[in-house]
């Protein structure tokens, strides 16, 4: 009875390590909550980056004199802060889900000096790709459909100062 291949690449750098340590992260678990819970962060980030953008937009537009170029200004400069911390995440998503995904993985054993390559059996690249399949697409989904939120709010915002 053969024995399964023993996988040589070290514990920390295995995909399904990269992916449990990213699931359990409080970071990048962010992005697997619940709706609601996920969106939270996203307007807590946006409300604390008025700290900054408050101030610039209201040294470039008086509150009285110009409200609404003053709102809009700092909404655009508030959503900032959420944009790159959402950047962040997709970053992480999509970095496992290419190690859970691809049917090698490129790995080091003590250095940058000494990197090898190792090919997975079919079970574990099934499994990887089930995982990418069910559990981290659905992620990337919910980040992508919320930056092209962003974007469509700075759409409207730009549309919106054109009109005045």
């Amino acid at each position: 009875m053969p024995s399964a291949p023993v996988c040589p690449v070290p514990i920390e750098q295995q995909p399904i390590n990269e992916y449990q340590e990213l699931k359990e992260s409080w970071f990048f678990r962010w992005a697997t909550l619940d709706l609601w819970a996920y969106l939270k962060p996203v307007f807590v980030l946006w409300s604390v980056s008025w700290i900054v953008s408050g101030p610039v937009a209201a040294a470039s537009f008086s509150l009285t004199k110009h409200p609404t170029q003053f709102v809009l200004l700092g909404a655009a400069g508030a959503l900032v802060l959420p944009t790159l911390a959402l950047l962040r995440l997709y970053l992480g998503w999509v970095y496992v889900c290419n190690r859970l995904f691809q049917p090698t993985v490129p790995y080091e054993e003590s250095g940058w000096y000494d990197g090898q390559v190792w090919t997975k059996p079919d079970d574990v690249l099934q499994r990887d790709q089930l995982i990418v399949t069910y559990q981290i697409r659905s992620i990337l989904k919910r980040l992508q459909l919320t930056f092209a939120a962003i974007a469509l709010l700075y759409l409207l915002g730009s549309g919106i100062w054109q009109l005045l």
